[in-house]
């Protein structure tokens, strides 16, 4: 019996050594996978195809298109995925927000495409509002950038809703306008889009290294992008439309004051005609 266990051991010493370093020693996959929950929010949906009036390529499928890509990345490396919308459906922002901010450790990320009336314009440009979201925000713009032939258009603050009202990093990327003829064919090809979601997933795995500190493009991408000041669009719409009004009253209350003027004086005239004759 004592040598039936004896030659037992000798045999699982054996295959122990002859197994792969590798293989003894990996731990399993929960161990490995990141902690972090990642929201994606595909911009539009339903009614709101995004964009300007007349835009040939509808954004909300190319933004739609484009999360689910980076879902599938993501989700092979070990995150844990919450999509806002996965199919055409239309989501208002404040549950987009209230989805997001019902994930600890979590970052939102918001995709879009650009739009203007002047079919020149393009580029990448990557927004966001909170000083927490700058590291986030200058990871994942430098490498959509970099993987992307368009123009670098910068990291900026904006008070945009789905960044101001989430308490988790987020950031609204913006990849490219559908209104710029070249770019639009760019994102119209499988192949653009299953890069773009690449370099935003590279983007969020490699956020730690800035939070960290550590010597890396995506944390020299941040030390040139400085915090600008927060600009509220909804304010300056407010503004402009209240200045519009207060020079509408000053209009007004000019136009009254001469037109009282002008009465003043023809009365002034009418009065004083019969003086000079009298005189």
């Amino acid at each position: 019996m004592r040598e039936r266990f004896y030659h037992l051991g000798l045999i699982v010493a054996a295959t122990w050594i002859a197994e792969p370093a590798s293989a003894r020693t990996a731990p399993s996959t929960q161990d490995v996978q990141p902690s972090t929950i990642v929201v994606i929010d595909a911009g539009h949906g339903g009614l709101d195809l995004g964009g300007i009036p007349g835009q040939a390529v509808a954004e909300k499928m190319m933004t739609l298109d484009v999360a689910l890509r980076l879902r599938e990345v993501l989700e092979a490396s070990g995150y844990r995925v919450v999509m806002t919308r996965d199919s055409d459906v239309f989501v208002p922002l404040p549950t987009r927000v209230a989805i997001a901010n019902s994930y600890r450790n979590a970052v939102f990320v918001c995709i879009h495409f650009n739009a203007a009336q002047r079919g020149g314009a393009n580029g990448i440009e990557t927004y966001f509002y909170s000083r927490d979201s700058l590291p986030l925000a200058s990871a994942i713009h430098y490498y959509v950038s970099r993987g992307a032939p368009s123009s670098n258009r910068g990291v900026r603050r904006r008070g945009y809703y789905v960044l101001r009202k989430t308490s988790i990093p987020a950031v609204l990327v913006e990849c490219g306008f559908l209104t710029n003829s070249t770019e639009a064919q760019y994102v119209q090809t499988v192949s653009y889009r299953q890069q773009l979601a690449e370099e935003i997933a590279r983007g969020i795995r490699n956020r730690s290294s800035v939070v960290s500190g550590s010597r890396s493009p995506a944390l020299a991408a941040v030390e040139t992008v400085p915090l600008q000041p927060f600009i509220d669009q909804t304010k300056v719409q407010h503004s402009s439309k209240r200045g519009s009004r207060s020079s509408k009253r000053r209009r007004s209350s000019h136009s009254s004051s001469s037109a009282s003027e002008k009465t003043a004086s023809v009365k002034k005239k009418r009065t004083s005609a019969p003086r000079e004759s009298e005189d």
